[in-house]
C-alpha cells in the first residue's frame, strides 16, 4: 500500500562545534542569501564572512552547550506529529544548512513506496531566504533521485488560527500571574536587507499581516498589554535593513518591562536562545527595564502539532 510522507524544512543549525563552519559556508553559498548574480563573488564574499565569524559563532554554540537547539526540538515535533497521523504517513525533516541534509532524507523516502511529498517549511511567514531556499534544495535533490512521489509544498501558515493559538498560549506561559498592562509585548521577526523586499520578497508584508492577526487575538483575550510593537533582529553589515531594528525599538519603549515573542521562528535557535535571551537581555538590564522576558517557539507543543495537521489536511 502505497504511503504518504510529510517532510519540515528548516535551516537547520551546528549538532556539534565542529559543524559551525559546515552551517555558515553552506549558508553564505546560498543564492537566495548572497544574492549577487556571480557565483565567483558570491564565494569571495562567503568565505570572507564564514572566516570572520566562525569562532564568535562557536563560542555562541559553546554557550548553548555544544549545539543548536533547533535539531532536538524539531526530533521531538516530528515523533509528536508522526504519533498523531499514524503508521501510514512517514513523517521526517530536513534541514537546509546542516544534517540531515535534503538529499539523505530523500535516500530514505526513496526506499518506500511513497505516492506523494507534503513539503512544509518551518517558517510561518513566506520568504526567498528561508522558504524558498528550502524548497528548492529539497526538490533539486528530489529530481535529481528520478524519485516518482509527487511534491506538494505550502509557502506559508501565519493565517493558520490553530498556530496562532499556539503563539497566544506561549505568550500567556511567559506572562503567568503577572499583569498584562505591567508589559508592553514586542514581536521580534528576523531581519531583511531592503534591497530583498525592495527586489519583491513578501516577507514585510506578511510579518504585519501576522502582528494584526495576533494583535486581534490578544484583544479577544483580554491580553491588554501596554502596548504592541514590531522590530527587526539580527541585522549584520553596513547595508540597509528592515526597521526598526529590536535594539532601536527597545530603547524607544517607556514601560519597563517587556515581553518578547520571535515571530519568524517556530523552533528555538540560537537567535532565539541566544540572541534574544541573552545578548538583547543585556542590552535591555542597560536601558533600566526591570523586567525582560522572551516567549519560546511552539517548538513541540500539542497546538503546533495540530496545527500542522491541519496544514497537510489542508494540502491535499
Amino acid at each position: 500500500m502505497k504511503k504518504e510522507a510529510i517532510v519540515l524544512l528548516n535551516m537547520g543549525g551546528p549538532n556539534n562545534l565542529n559543524e559551525v563552519e559546515i552551517f555558515l559556508k553552506n549558508m553564505f553559498a546560498d543564492k537566495n542569501i548572497l544574492t549577487m548574480k556571480s557565483s565567483l563573488v558570491r564565494k569571495m564574499v562567503g568565505g570572507l564572512i564564514v572566516f570572520n565569524r566562525t569562532e564568535s559563532s562557536q563560542e555562541i554554540y559553546r554557550e548553548l552547550g555544544g549545539k543548536s537547539p533547533i535539531v532536538g526540538h524539531t526530533k521531538k515535533l516530528v515523533q509528536k506529529l508522526q504519533k498523531k497521523l499514524g503508521e501510514k504517513f512517514i513523517v521526517d525533516f530536513a534541514m537546509r544548512y546542516t544534517p540531515p541534509f535534503a538529499c539523505a532524507v530523500v535516500d530514505r523516502l526513496n526506499k518506500e513506496d511513497i505516492d506523494k511529498i507534503y513539503l512544509i517549511p518551518m517558517y510561518p511567514q513566506y520568504s526567498t531566504t528561508t522558504t524558498k531556499s528550502s524548497l528548492e534544495d529539497f526538490e533539486e535533490c528530489y529530481h535529481n533521485s528520478k524519485g516518482n512521489a509527487l511534491l506538494v509544498e505550502i509557502k506559508h501558515f501565519f493565517e493558520n488560527t490553530t498556530y496562532n493559538n499556539a503563539v497566544i498560549e506561549s505568550i500567556k506561559k511567559r506572562v503567568g500571574e503577572s499583569e498584562y498592562r505591567d508589559f508592553d509585548i514586542i514581536f521580534s521577526a528576523h531581519g531583511l536587507p531592503q534591497k530583498i523586499i525592495d527586489a519583491g520578497d513578501v516577507y514585510e508584508k506578511h510579518v504585519n499581516r501576522h502582528v494584526s492577526i495576533l494583535k486581534e487575538m490578544m484583544q479577544q483575550e483580554e491580553m491588554e498589554f501596554h502596548n504592541v510593537h514590531l522590530a527587526y533582529q539580527s541585522k549584520v553589515g553596513r547595508m540597509q535593513w528592515l526597521t526598526p531594528s529590536l535594539e532601536e525599538k527597545l530603547k524607544t519603549v517607556r514601560n519597563r518591562g517587556v515581553i518578547i515573542f520571535p515571530i519568524a521562528f517556530t523552533i528555538d535557535n540560537s537567535e532565539t536562545d541566544y540572541e534574544l535571551d541573552i545578548e538583547y537581555r543585556e542590552i535591555a538590564q542597560e536601558l533600566g527595564f526591570k523586567d525582560y522576558r522572551v516567549c519560546k517557539c511552539p517548538n513541540d507543543s500539542d497546538l503546533f502539532v495540530d496545527a500542522l495537521a491541519e496544514v497537510y489536511k489542508k494540502m491535499k
